[in-house]
This record gives structure tokens, C-alpha cells and sequence, in this order.
């Protein structure tokens, strides 16, 4: 038996815990835990360790003892919790308190092993769109800035009003209020700082499959269309090898075509795509809202505005502007081990260029010719019409680059 323990704890305070806990706590030489945690046991005599972005140093103190220890944590401690962190590195008895998302969906009376669970609490809502689209119930852990009228107002951006909401607040404490919302009132609204969102889909949706038909996009249409063409872009994608938690470039994003298709993939990733021609860029933005992938948008000539994005996993140029030299080297140095690039050209010279510099990059270079005709009718008949070749260059880093 280890004499660390982590003890999860609900907002009943010491009131939830069994009395086998309380002795533990009170026995103890050290207690660790949020403020609110440790408020709960104002007579405790020991070391008091206020747990506040110092977790490196909790885990350097706690390596260190010798005598009995406990650590709070809200709920379940392995739960979005401080128990994972801990337990990686110290060996700890880990007792869990029912979790909130837990009590919101028991607060609603509503099953919960097939929610989709994402925590919004101290980081980022860009990219939740493409997380919670199609999902059938959703909770969302919280906090001040990514409050649940925040999410409402996102979520109302790109018009998923299929969903309505539950939020539970300061659930399990004597001020416990929980309400429905649709997301309009969700939005009005304003909510205590402990507080869970469940989101579960009432009304159908529009879903939409790898391979998106060219109309559906808001694009500037010269003759052929500023597109990469639906059967074009699915072989591109698949080239790609975009997983689930990819960080992708699209690099000349025009439309944002080959974005929108990515961050449906890359789900639990992100995009970052960059466009030179303004003029294009409400076009990509229109699109990324109708499609519901939440995309970083930049208006700059790659590689300049690159220095921006985050090393990337996967990278697409469907132009390179002339630049294509200084854009290969650059990608080609930011690009993760295993990563790849996908160049799409429609030249020969382009082509042939683009192969040399990706091999003196000692990159592995494969490359496929694509020829797509659709049917088109003619009176009663169909005839087959011709879109233009494109060269979809592969290269990819090897696993053991550095």
C-alpha cells in the first residue's frame, strides 16, 4: 500500500467522503489540493500545499515523502484530472468521487457511455465545431472564459442548432441549479463558474461524406472553377494520411476545399490554412462555417505567415506562387518525422521540379498521374468529358529524421 493517496472530492466538501477518508486526511503530515479543497478542512494541523500551476513542484515534493500524504481532486482523479499526471510518476492509492459530467447526465436522467466527453476548461475553443458535429450527446467541461453562453454563441456560428442544451451548475453543493436550454437562451444567459454544458442532438442535420461535391462550396468561378475538383481531392486526402489528431497546412487554401475536407478527419487536430488573394478568403471563411470545421485562417504568400502554425503532421500546396523552392525548404524542415507533404501540379515542369527538390530533401517521393472524365448527357446519350491531369506528389519525411 502506498502512503500517497489521492482522494477525489465533490462539492459537499468533506460532508461526500466516507469516514475511513476523513481519518486518512486527518492523520496525514501533508495535504495537497485547490483552495476550495482544502477550505473544507480548516482544522488540519499538517503541511497544507495550495495546488495552483505548480504541479511540477507537488510532484517533486510528493517524490520526496516519506510519511503519509494526501492529495484532493474534484471528482474522479483520473477524470481530467490531476490523478493521471500524478500517478505516471508516483506510485498513489487513487479513490474516486462520482465525476461531474458523471452527476449532470444522472441530473438529467440521461445515459451517458456513448456521450462524447471534451474538456474546453483552460484551453482553446477553436476547433470544437468539427469535435461536437453528428455527435449525439456531448458534455463539455467549462471554465470563466469558455463559459456556457460563450459556447452557445460559437456553437451558433456555424448553425448547429440541432442541439439543445443541459447545464448543470455547482452540482453536488447545497447551491445546485440545473436547467435546459435551446441554444439562443443558453446564449442570454449567464451561469456560475462550476458548471457542466451537455449538448444532445433533438432535430437532424445535414452530414456530409468524404468527397464533398464542388457545388456545395462558395467559390470565385473563372472557366474551370478556383477548386481542387472533388475526385482530385479525395486521391490528395488519401495521400495525406491525415489521422484523427493531425496537424494540417493547406497552403493556397483558395476555397478552403481541401481545409474543410482535412479538419473533418483531423477531428481532435487542427488546421491551419493561409491564402494570398483576399478576395478568396470570405469565400474559405463561408465555407468553413457552412461545413462546420472551425479552421485557422490567414491572409499572407506562404512560406511568409507559415512562422505562425504549429510544426504540421500533414501539408498541402496546391500552388506555390513561385515560391516553390524557399515554400518545399521550409515545409520540408517544419514537418514532423513520418510527416507528409502533397503537392498537386498541373505541369510538367512543375512536376519535374517539385520531384527534384523533394529528393534532395532525401524525402520518399511517389507520385500519381491522375486523368478524372465525368459523364456529361448530349440528347438522349452520354459522352464522357475530360478534366485537366494532375500531377499529386507524395513526399514523405522518414519516422527516424530529426
Amino acid at each position: 500500500m502506498s502512503n500517497i493517496h489521492i482522494i477525489g472530492i465533490g462539492a459537499d466538501g468533506a460532508a461526500g467522503l466516507h469516514p475511513r477518508q476523513i481519518k486518512l486526511i486527518n492523520q496525514s503530515r501533508f495535504l495537497a489540493g485547490g483552495e476550495r479543497q482544502l477550505s473544507y478542512f480548516p482544522d488540519f494541523t499538517g503541511e497544507t500545499f495550495v495546488i495552483k500551476g505548480n504541479l511540477k513542484k507537488l510532484k517533486e515534493r510528493l517524490q520526496g515523502e516519506a510519511g503519509q500524504a494526501v492529495v484532493l481532486a474534484s471528482g474522479d482523479p483520473l477524470f481530467y484530472g490531476i490523478g493521471a499526471y500524478l500517478s505516471g510518476n508516483i506510485h498513489a492509492e487513487i479513490e474516486p468521487q462520482p465525476s461531474s459530467v458523471q452527476l449532470a447526465f444522472a441530473r438529467m436522467n440521461e445515459s451517458w457511455q456513448s456521450a462524447k466527453i471534451i474538456s474546453v476548461h483552460g484551453r482553446t475553443i477553436k476547433g470544437l465545431a468539427q469535435k461536437i458535429d453528428g455527435e449525439e450527446k456531448v458534455a463539455l467541461l467549462t471554465d470563466e472564459i469558455n463559459s456556457p453562453d460563450a459556447i452557445a454563441r460559437y456553437l451558433l456560428e456555424f448553425q448547429m442548432v440541432e442541439y439543445d442544451a443541459f447545464v448543470a451548475e455547482n452540482i453536488g453543493a447545497v447551491e445546485e441549479k440545473c436547467r435546459h436550454f435551446t441554444l439562443e437562451e443558453m446564449a442570454a444567459e449567464t451561469f456560475a463558474p462550476l458548471n457542466v454544458v451537455i449538448l444532445k442532438k433533438n432535430r437532424p442535420s445535414k452530414t456530409w461524406p468524404t468527397g464533398i461535391p464542388d457545388e456545395e462550396f462558395s467559390q470565385r468561378k473563372p472557366d474551370k472553377g478556383l477548386i481542387t475538383k472533388r475526385d482530385i481531392r479525395v486521391l490528395t486526402l488519401g495521400r495525406m494520411n491525415i489521422k484523427r489528431n493531425s496537424t494540417v497546412w493547406d497552403i493556397g487554401t483558395c476555397t478552403g476545399s481541401i481545409a474543410v475536407e482535412a479538419a473533418k478527419i483531423a477531428k481532435d487536430g487542427a488546421v491551419f490554412a493561409i491564402e494570398k488573394n483576399e478576395p478568396d478568403l470570405e469565400n474559405a471563411q463561408s465555407n468553413f462555417k457552412k461545413f462546420r470545421t472551425d479552421v485557422t485562417l490567414v491572409h499572407g504568400k506562404a512560406p511568409d505567415g507559415l512562422e505562425e502554425f504549429p510544426d504540421p503532421d500533414c501539408v498541402f500546396m496546391g500552388g506555390t506562387a513561385g515560391n516553390m523552392d524557399k515554400l518545399i525548404d521550409v515545409c520540408a524542415k517544419r514537418l514532423k518525422p513520418g510527416g507528409t507533404i502533397v503537392l498537386n501540379a498541373v505541369t510538367i515542369e512543375n512536376m519535374s521540379k517539385a520531384y527534384q527538390i523533394f529528393k534532395e530533401t532525401e524525402f520518399n517521393v511517389d507520385i500519381a498521374l491522375a486523368q478524372v472524365s465525368l459523364s456529361k448527357p448530349i440528347l438522349n446519350m452520354t459522352r464522357f468529358e475530360a478534366q485537366n491531369p494532375v500531377y499529386i506528389i507524395c513526399a514523405t519525411r522518414k519516422e527516424d529524421e530529426v
